[in-house]
């Protein structure tokens, strides 16, 4: 994947995924603009890369501000002129039972992982189709493909994501711009310690999964060349990923199994 130059823009580019894919993709010479709601953090991770006052750009943003992404995407033009790929990533996860989950906290979930994504993407979208290029890419996750307990409205938020850019990805064939659903397993980053619980607190817990999971360097070093074939849907995880086929093919058996797992 020739990435020399090319401006890579990333949500959710403070810490797990979204930091180690802007390592990786500063590693290959490309410019960078980091996307997320914490400044601080975001200075922390251009510093790591090298090049950085040429080649990385800031650019704040908050997923839950629907109505803030046109302006953002004229800013984000400014920095380097344009934008070859966006990386939708940053999101939030939830932890708690349906009945226990407030509709303040639902809310919050789709607005953030489902609305912010969507109104950057829409924002975006102009510029590709005039310029005849470009690269969505979704990190969605398997709970896009299938529900578990506990994970209600994480599930429908990927849920939804995973039926717009379906949708959009048909809408843009003509236009030879590329749309990638990236679909992790667990992925060891601090997803479910920044999870909401059902009253919108923090759920402040590591989540058995990512204890053990992959780690998001190896993730980010993984997907690149994925990227790089413009696949439509990617699949990353371990086991876990058995779950996407089982629900496909046999899911009454699948069902059986889920309702025997402890989930966290």
């Amino acid at each position: 994947m020739a990435l020399q130059k090319k401006v890579i823009w990333i949500t959710g580019a403070s810490s797990g995924i979204g930091e180690a894919l802007a390592y990786e993709f500063n590693k290959k010479g490309a410019h960078l603009i980091l996307s997320s709601r914490r400044l601080e953090e975001l200075e922390r991770v251009k510093e790591n890369c090298s090049d950085s006052e040429e080649s990385v750009k800031i650019l704040p943003i908050d997923l839950s501000e629907s109505e803030a992404m046109e302006k953002k995407v004229v800013e984000a033009l400014a920095l380097f002129g344009h934008v070859d790929m966006l990386i939708n990533n940053g999101g939030i996860s939830q932890r708690s039972y349906a009945v226990d989950t407030e509709m303040s906290t639902v809310r919050r979930v789709m607005e953030v992982n489902f609305f912010g994504t969507v109104a950057l993407t829409k924002a975006l979208l102009p510029t590709f189709i005039e310029q005849k290029s470009g690269h969505i890419v979704v990190i969605s996750s398997v709970m896009g493909k299938f529900g578990t307990k506990y994970r209600s409205t994480y599930a429908a938020s990927k849920h939804a994501l995973q039926g717009y850019f379906d949708s959009l990805r048909q809408e843009l064939y003509e236009h030879n711009v590329d749309v990638t659903l990236v679909c992790p397993g667990y992925v060891k980053t601090d997803v479910t310690i920044n999870a909401l619980t059902g009253s919108g607190e923090k759920y402040n817990e590591m989540g058995k999964g990512q204890k053990n999971a992959m780690p998001p360097e190896e993730f980010a070093k993984k997907l690149i060349p994925k990227l790089a074939a413009k696949k439509e849907e990617i699949y990353l995880g371990g086991a876990e990923l058995m779950g996407v086929y089982l629900k496909r093919f046999v899911p009454g058996l699948f069902n059986k199994i889920l309702k025997r797992v402890k989930v966290t």
